[in-house]
């Protein structure tokens, strides 16, 4: 057979870098980086380069599965839909649409349709259920964002090829590329700011791996991030460094702002921060003296107990200083329809105003926190749910507590689907297992962070065709779904004239492919045949420095709020949360970890990422720690929560600070028959060490705290691995 070349992005994490892939016949043989791409200009990571090797393994789900007794066996398309189509017809017809949810995984949100059809099918059922991994990682921003700016998908990020001084807080950009920014090529570009005369401070309880590389490490006590932006707000105040201009004409709230920063000096937080006056004060007067700066905190901060007080201070600052929309400082983009936040705001959407079933907390992005999925189907009453469509995820291993309340609650369902590419550790207690598509198997447009929030430095548009065809029995994640709404019922968004134009349009031979060129001409993008020319993809128009405030703002009044209301209550109540933490100076806190060679729970199964040393994990801790506990690298321990117990080999380390300790996420495959290569792996999952349910959940966002959490670590009596 003849080899092809051809041009697509890779959907792994949100820097979607450009690539080549030379195709033999119908097998992807190798990936290298697109040396012509428009923004990533020869620039991926290995997890990208490898992904070929994921998409052709052999434990690929190429069939419909339904659930014998304890085995599965193979069955067709025709019943698969129909059986579980009057499944849902039933389930909503005796207890209503809210009786039916799904969970919404990665790396399935990384391209752009099924993500807006998964909800738009829950819509059309009439049911609120639909979690998603936001709850475990962003949910804060998007709480943050609707208060102060007015619509959750306004994200402001750094002008990281213009700034002057940027200071991370809680992120690792060598190896996750950046959350709420398009980040390829991460190490280059948060050079060129040093280079240029820039700073580049890292404020993290770890040395991570950019920091190592670039830029000033800041220790700071795990979960204590809250109090490091409260001071940094108060010694901006004390100099006077507020844009008055800015601040006078743009934005309302500056008084309450002022008073919550007031109780919070530099030389009271360092007790607990562990963060001296001295280094916060010569951080500010970097970031005051610099022409352009920002703060940019993501999951390290999101992730713990206060995660959206943090962001919404960070947000505050970077406005008062006169640096949001500003070159070289925070830019907000506008996303390929502009004027999008004001029309899906004037329609309601993703910020719906209800709240849980139970524990009454509030609906983000029109999604329900993942924390709660185990108390909303075991709790009896209306409302409980009763079936789980899980698409693209594993939330047995992502969701805290999972293999506790969570895996009770999926084996009391009455309906459980999982959409996959893999039988993984949540299809084994599937009725039934749905063959999806690879990334390399789908038509695709940027996904939604892309398209409609605009979060790219430069911004670009990029299409890519399928690079192979589906094999067997599998469909594209489009198609299933479109064809599970016809089966159940659903009116796709609840909307009759939606749900029946997709309908005519599918029954004419409606396919992914033609559903993206609808959406490229409605995004103003032209026709796919013109984004084809352009394989290395299209730059747009570049941002505008100042086009935001008094433009794009769509509160109600168009002025940037700077004390929320709920915020400003919930910043009064700090105190009691100091004090506790002043009381426990001495005592572990547990931090999660991202590692170079997997993402998320799902890249374990690559072989070359999980041989030899990197075959299990390892809790990480500063050699005084251990000392005091008593163990040597490579000694077995066994780390404690309130929670539960897990029993890892311990890495001693200087890039940890004292007091903390590390444990990376994602591991836990042993029980996964279906993952022949990530089931010999011998890491524990991390997230069993954190608490789910109502009482555990940040209020504002619904996140669960996987960052921070009260441990103790102690030797591993008989010595043996987990």
């Amino acid at each position: 057979m003849t080899t092809r070349t051809q041009h697509t992005f890779c959907r792994i994490c949100e820097a979607t870098c450009g690539l080549t892939a030379t195709i033999d016949g119908d097998q992807v043989v190798r990936v290298e980086p697109d040396a012509d791409h428009v923004v990533t200009r020869g620039y991926s990571c290995i997890k990208g380069l490898r992904y070929h090797e994921i998409h052709h393994s052999p434990d690929r789900l190429r069939a419909p599965l339904k659930r014998i007794g304890d085995r599965f066996e193979e069955i067709s398309w025709e019943q698969a839909l129909d059986e579980i189509g009057r499944k849902v017809r039933q389930l909503v017809g005796d207890h209503g649409g809210d009786s039916v949810s799904a969970y919404l995984g990665n790396p399935i949100s990384f391209s752009l349709l099924p993500p807006i059809l998964t909800a738009a099918f829950l819509q059309g059922l009439g049911s609120r259920n639909l979690f998603q991994t936001g709850s475990q990682d962003c949910n804060n921003k998007f709480v943050v964002a609707e208060r102060m700016y007015g619509f959750p998908f306004i994200q402001p990020f750094p002008d990281v090829d213009r700034i002057g001084c940027l200071i991370i807080i809680g992120s690792n950009p060598a190896v996750s590329r950046g959350s709420f920014i398009q980040l390829p090529d991460p190490i280059r570009r948060l050079r060129a700011i040093e280079s240029r005369g820039g700073r580049v401070f890292h404020v993290n309880p770890r040395r991570t791996e950019t920091a190592k590389q670039l830029g000033t490490q800041v220790f700071i006590r795990p979960d204590t991030d809250v109090y490091f932006l409260l001071s940094f707000l108060h010694e901006v105040l004390s100099r006077g460094a507020v844009d008055q201009t800015r601040l006078g004409k743009f934005m309302r709230g500056f008084d309450h702002l002022r008073s919550i920063a007031d109780p919070w000096p530099a030389e009271r937080t360092a007790a607990i921060t562990g963060v001296s006056a001295s280094m916060l004060r010569s951080m500010v007067a970097a970031y005051l003296d610099a022409d352009g700066a920002a703060l940019h905190l993501s999951t390290g901060v999101n992730q713990g107990s206060h995660g959206t007080l943090a962001f919404w201070v960070q947000e505050a600052i970077n406005a008062v200083s006169g640096n949001l929309d500003r070159k070289g400082g925070t830019l907000v983009g506008r996303g390929y329809v502009d004027g999008f936040p004001k029309l899906a705001r004037k329609g309601g959407h993703t910020m719906r105003k209800d709240v849980s079933r139970v524990g009454r907390l509030p609906s983000v992005a029109d999604t329900f926190p993942a924390g709660l999925m185990a108390d909303e189907i075991l709790t009896p009453g209306d409302g409980r749910v009763r079936a789980l469509f899980c698409v693209s995820g594993n939330p047995l291993l992502t969701v805290p507590n999972s293999n506790g309340r969570l895996e009770k609650a999926l084996k009391s369902l009455e309906l459980l689907v999982v959409i996959d590419i893999f039988k993984n550790e949540t299809a084994n207690h599937a009725h039934y297992i749905l063959p999806g598509s690879s990334a390399f198997q789908r038509p695709d447009l940027p996904f939604v962070f892309q398209s409609l929030m605009g979060v790219q430095p430069v911004p670009y548009a990029q299409y890519t065709d399928a690079l192979v065809p589906l094999e067997g029995e599998q469909r594209d994640e489009t198609m299933i779904l479109l064809q599970l709404a016809k089966a159940s019922g659903s009116r796709l968004f609840g909307s009759r004239v939606a749900s029946g134009a997709l309908k005519t349009w599918m029954s004419l031979g409606l396919t992914p492919e033609r559903f993206l060129g609808l959406m490229a001409r409605g995004f103003r993008l032209g026709s796919l045949d013109s984004l084809r020319r352009e394989p290395h993809g299209r730059l747009l128009e570049p941002h505008r420095p100042g086009d935001f405030l008094g433009a794009r703002v769509v509160t109600d009044d168009n002025l940037v709020d700077l004390a929320p209301p709920d915020l400003v209550a919930a910043a009064a109540d700090l105190e009691a949360d100091f004090e506790f933490e002043l009381a426990r100076r001495g005592a572990l806190k547990l931090i999660s970890k991202r590692e170079p060679l997997s993402h998320n729970s799902w890249l374990h199964k690559h072989p070359r990422f999980v041989e030899g040393k990197r075959s299990t994990k390892y809790v990480y801790m500063h050699p005084a720690d251990a000392e005091r506990i008593g163990v040597q690298s490579g000694a077995m321990v066994e780390v404690r929560s309130s929670v539960a117990s897990v029993r890892v080999p311990v890495q001693i380390t200087e890039e940890m600070m004292v007091g903390a300790v590390a444990l990376p996420h994602g591991w836990g495959h042993q029980e996964a028959d279906g993952l022949r290569v990530a089931s010999k792996t011998t890491g524990a999952n991390v997230n069993l060490l954190a608490a789910d349910g109502p009482e555990a959940l940040e209020y504002f966002s619904g996140m669960a705290k996987l960052n921070g959490i009260w441990v103790e670590v102690a030797p591993y009596a008989d010595g043996r691995r987990n």
